[in-house]
């Protein structure tokens, strides 16, 4: 979506609340003023070698999109592409795999669609339910609000170094645990704080979706560099040259609109433009209740940090990321 700008034609309905005016992580569609269906798909080709951990991952990745959106999951149709040669045995670990997380965020598996590709691919289109007035979404954060992340971020440099057996198996198996996390605790104790605004951390990597943030809400987002957690391994993998393709077109895509005062090492670009697979949430909330929340996700086991602040901004052209040591 992002390679076709603004080419791609809108719909209007009065009854579409997220849609691609200000594009979110999932669309909203209201039914009725007490329902709204909140709807999203995404897919990928495998992350990992075993296929009922891909299964979850993929999987994961589309529930969180719902939980971005302060809704909750109701069910979910596979999207899949599998060689016509692939063991039976391994289709049907990823779609337990998936199934698996879908029960877990308390939904049910209803159907979906399969097609033969050389390259298996597999996903979710996932429907939940929200309030009309209780969706959260990017574009509500507020000069003043404090920005908390819930997940350690160098998931994509991550992957490539397990590829290449640069990561060892214990910091192998965290990444694996993390990117199978639904982030569904964090989003209902978010939804219990006076949250402005809300989002997943994912393909844009940190930097890209702050920017998204800052420039539907028309603010200033600021992110400290020695706030942002790593995943075990990262740094090594950075020291060794790892990086991914993603790495570098976030960093062409939205570096315009990311402000530094020096140059960046290695791994502090990585923190902010690697691409993630199932990453944590970004919750903007007032600062006088971020450290309460702060503390009930830890308490939740729930880890959080405390990444950046939201800004004034003049105009709209200077909405975006300012970075900080």
């Amino acid at each position: 979506m992002r390679a076709l700008g603004h080419q791609f034609p809108e719909h209007e309905h009065p009854e579409l609340l997220v849609g691609l005016s200000k594009a979110d992580d999932a669309a909203v569609y209201r039914l009725n003023p007490d329902q709204a269906i909140v709807q999203t798909l995404d897919f990928f080709a495998p992350t990992v070698d075993d296929p009922f951990q891909f299964g979850q991952i993929a999987a994961a990745n589309a529930l969180n999109d719902v939980y971005a959106m302060g809704a909750d999951v109701l069910f979910a149709l596979n999207i899949a592409a599998f060689p016509d040669d692939l063991p039976v045995e391994t289709i049907v670990a990823v779609l337990e795999g998936g199934a698996s997380k879908v029960r877990e965020a308390g939904g049910a598996v209803a159907g979906g669609h399969t097609i033969v590709d050389r390259e298996p691919k597999y996903g979710l289109c996932v429907t939940g339910i929200a309030h009309p007035e209780a969706v959260l979404r990017k574009a509500s954060a507020q000069p003043g609000d404090a920005i908390l992340l819930t997940k350690p971020l160098g998931t994509g440099v991550l992957l490539n170094g397990m590829r290449g057996g640069a990561v060892s198996a214990a910091h192998e198996a965290t990444v694996i645990t993390q990117m199978s996390e639904l982030n569904k605790r964090a989003a209902e104790l978010a939804r219990e704080s006076p949250v402005h605004a809300l989002t997943d951390v994912t393909g844009f990597g940190l930097a890209g979706h702050a920017v998204e943030v800052a420039t539907t809400s028309g603010v200033g987002v600021e992110l400290s560099l020695g706030a942002l957690p790593a995943l075990p391994g990262l740094e090594a993998c950075v020291a060794q040259g790892l990086m991914t393709g993603g790495q570098a077109n976030n960093r062409d895509y939205f570096s315009a609109r990311v402000a530094t005062d020096r140059a960046l090492t290695p791994l502090e670009d990585t923190l902010l433009y690697d691409p993630q697979t199932t990453g944590g949430l970004l919750i903007v909330l007032p600062e006088s209740a971020a450290a309460e929340l702060g503390a009930r996700l830890q308490a939740a086991g729930v880890d959080n940090w405390r990444v950046g602040t939201v800004v004034a901004s003049p105009d709209a052209e200077s909405a975006g990321v300012r970075v900080t040591d």
